[in-house]
């Protein structure tokens, strides 16, 4: 099972937007891009929603059956390891591989030394193509890797080989992640951590490390974008370097867990991708579950009142539902508007206050990430929450489509490689641009 060179995650928390996701991967096919769809939900996501595996994988076979989608598609276990491998063998062909909690233990001596040994021939100035200066490879980098990664890797090898064991070797895409480590990876940290799983023998497609910045769930990117522009650019040619070097698969790229909208990379991924010919897989997360919101709201009715009372609610269970989320939203309460204020709020107001729009002053990223992360509020309403969105189709499939194809698969894909497409009420870019 081999992965195409442009990708794209999409999260759905609660199973029923497929169709709707699956609209903007075609508008772009017929713009001259091919993008291949993934659907990835985690067993977090699982948990707190009720759900299991398989109905990942029947609302993805679904969707590609209601539009008649005839390309590839898959379905990923979105951050497993171990212990949590197991439950995603039968529904899943994508395997996020997830080492986090192994960062930093330590790998037995004799992989250690094996580890050593296989690398020290870089040591010195080494020169990668399309990196303009050489890193400076010591014996103190690479056992601060070692100390740092191996062990990590030799994980990722062991999850690697049960998922082999139930699928055999060419019926899955296996990625490495590291993203959720505690500080960002260098290119040449990258380097070498695919220097040791390239000892593993995992057959891995795509790799996740931690760029440099803050990457929020459903906000844009916090930190230094010409910086985060040339880490890219960087790891990219390091990728294309593992390969050679290593033996790894030809197809090896890049995965970015980006939260979703990071809307100020974006321009900048699309020319670098351009510009090296390299592949590229981005994760979004569950902002889909924000569309669903913002279309009740604008149905207005009892959709506006249960986006009311899933703020209040949420705004009320602050604690719990941000603990797990701790590291990745970045929410000033003080800015949170208060429940009654929300409450006599009309459509509009409710919609632009979540409405990822930068330009607009009602715009508010705090109220925005607790809602995000408040999506276990709208699961607890059981059959009430899921009646609505239901009787609410035309709003929300609406916003899906469109919030997946004008802010996320044009500004990466198609702008920077000369192509038009179709914005989402059918226009071309240039005429939605004229007007």
């Amino acid at each position: 099972m081999k992965l195409e060179k442009y990708s794209f995650g999409i999260g759905d928390r609660f199973g029923v937007e497929g169709a709707a996701q699956l609209r903007p991967f075609q508008r772009a096919s017929e713009a001259g891009v091919e993008i291949v769809p993934v659907w990835n939900k985690s067993n977090r996501e699982h948990t707190i929603i009720g759900t299991v595996p398989g109905d990942t994988r029947r609302e993805a076979d679904e969707a590609v059956s209601a539009c008649n989608w005839g390309a590839s598609y898959y379905v990923d276990a979105d951050h497993i390891g171990l212990v949590t491998v197991e439950r995603f063998l039968d529904s899943s062909d994508f395997f996020t591989i997830d080492v986090a909690d192994s960062i930093g233990k330590p790998a037995d001596p004799e992989s250690r030394t094996k580890f050593l040994d296989s690398m020290k021939r870089f040591k010195g100035k080494l020169w990668i193509p399309g990196v303009e200066q050489p890193f400076e490879v010591t014996d103190d980098l690479l056992n601060s890797i070692a100390s740092k990664y191996l062990q990590a890797m030799k994980e990722a090898g062991e999850v690697c080989r049960k998922i082999a064991a139930a699928k055999g070797d060419s019926g899955f895409i296996s990625e490495v992640s590291v993203d959720e480590a505690g500080r960002p990876q260098t290119p040449a940290e990258l380097f070498f951590i695919l220097g040791a799983v390239a000892g593993e023998g995992i057959p891995i497609q795509t790799i996740a490390p931690k760029f440099t910045g803050a990457f929020l769930k459903g906000v844009d990117y916090v930190g230094e974008v010409a910086q985060f522009a040339r880490e890219f650019a960087d790891d990219i040619a390091v990728v294309a370097h593992a390969v050679e070097v290593f033996g790894l698969p030809a197809n090896l790229k890049l995965s970015v867990h980006s939260g979703s909208d990071k809307f100020s990379l974006y321009p900048h991924i699309g020319r670098i991708l351009k510009n090296t010919g390299g592949g590229i897989h981005v994760k979004t997360a569950g902002t889909t579950w924000l569309e669903e919101l913002i279309g009740l709201a604008e149905a207005g009715g009892e959709g506006l009142k249960i986006a009311q009372e899933v703020y209040a609610e949420a705004f009320k269970r602050y604690d719990e539902l941000v603990k797990p989320y701790a590291t990745v939203v970045h929410i000033d309460r003080s800015h949170l508007p208060n429940p009654s204020e929300v409450g006599s709020w009309t459509s509009a107001q409710y919609v632009t206050a979540l409405r990822h729009d930068q330009s607009c002053a009602a715009f508010n990223s705090n109220f925005r990430q607790l809602v995000h992360v408040g999506y276990k509020v709208a699961s607890d309403m059981g059959e009430r929450f899921r009646r609505l969105l239901s009787e609410c189709r035309k709003e929300i499939e609406a916003n899906v489509t469109l919030n997946l194809y004008e802010r996320h698969i044009r500004p990466i894909f198609l702008e920077q490689n000369g192509k038009a497409g179709q914005t989402a009420d059918g226009k071309t870019a240039a005429m939605s641009k004229a007007q």
